[in-house]
């Protein structure tokens, strides 16, 4: 089961073990700086097209974020 915590401790994990800086990682995503901000501490989640965006530029795969098999 797919749970919402989860992508998000993802998500997370995966925006700290890049080492870009916030202001990087936006620019690269194409989101203001506070976004990425908000990914991290305000539990918000990023759009679909911006997600991709986040697995684009780290390298991620999707369905590991989303803890899919």
């Amino acid at each position: 089961m797919i749970k919402i915590d989860n992508i998000r401790e993802n998500i997370i994990e995966a925006i700290k073990q890049s080492q870009l800086s916030q202001a990087e990682l936006a620019r690269r995503i194409g989101v203001c700086q506070q976004a990425i901000g908000q990914y991290l501490y305000q539990n918000k989640m990023p759009s679909l097209e911006t997600f991709a965006n986040l697995c684009a530029v780290l390298d991620l795969d999707a369905n590991e974020i989303l803890c899919i098999k």
